[in-house]
């Protein structure tokens, strides 16, 4: 026979008090986006550190004439000996990119340049995607160091996934300056403001990304150390152990 119990505590208060948690819940959890975002936007690079060093390639990225217009004259100072461009639209010539710089179209390099040292590449539609084309490209010229050009804002996670891709490579971070993320008042202005947020969460997908490949590969670099100490997982061949029955 069950024993019925008498419950003090008004249910009110019990949905109050969860309420309560899940306030403080959601309350830690925009502080903490908070606080990454502004450790975000504070890391944004605000000038180039190395200006000098030459490298094997230039990788520009696509999304602004003045990403271009800085990996062409990068190209004409002589800081690498070629230039890929990734991400580039299906169709679209070396001229047509070139045309596209509007005013800043006198930073194309020479004819001869032209000719023999840029590579358009058509493969990319995001960032993943140029960081994939680019290693390719890259392993295929042989090459051992690459000056990465692309936004400031977008430069972390673009290095995010070139580290992941190429892991073995130079990288060299050239990041260009657009006119719409050199505005003191940013952050009351929506438009800038919406694009850093868009900015920030993906950079916080591409580090979930670059965690998780470096955890796949420890745990297999962890599996190989095993096996290298005790051997060979497989069952021993028992007849060789025992002998054979027959005579």
């Amino acid at each position: 026979m069950g024993v019925n119990r008498i419950n003090f505590r008004d249910p009110g208060i019990q949905r109050s008090g969860s309420g309560r948690f899940l306030v403080h819940i959601a309350l830690l959890l925009a502080f903490i986006w908070l606080l990454g975002f502004l450790s975000f936007t504070a890391a944004i690079p605000r000038a180039v550190r190395d200006v000098t060093t030459r490298a094997d390639a230039i990788v520009v990225l696509t999304g602004g004439r003045d990403r271009l217009a800085e990996a062409f004259r990068l190209l004409e100072a002589g800081l690498a000996p070629r230039l890929l461009i990734t991400g580039v639209a299906q169709g679209v010539s070396l001229t047509q990119v070139i045309d596209g710089l509007g005013e800043d179209r006198d930073a194309a390099p020479s004819a001869a340049l032209q000719a023999c040292c840029i590579t358009l590449g058509y493969e990319a539609g995001n960032t993943v995607g140029n960081a994939a084309e680019s290693a390719a490209w890259v392993e295929a010229n042989n090459v051992r160091s690459v000056r990465l050009v692309t936004a400031n804002y977008h430069i972390q996670r673009s290095r995010l996934e070139f580290r992941r891709t190429l892991p073995e490579i130079e990288l060299i971070l050239n990041p260009v300056y657009p006119p719409e993320v050199q505005d003191g008042f940013w952050f009351v202005k929506p438009r800038i403001l919406g694009l850093l947020i868009g900015e920030y969460h993906k950079f916080i997908g591409a580090w979930m990304r670059a965690v998780s490949h470096d955890a796949l590969i420890w745990a297999n670099d962890g599996a190989q150390s095993i096996r290298d100490m005790t051997g060979d997982w497989s069952l021993p061949d028992w007849a060789d152990l025992f002998g054979s029955d027959s005579a």
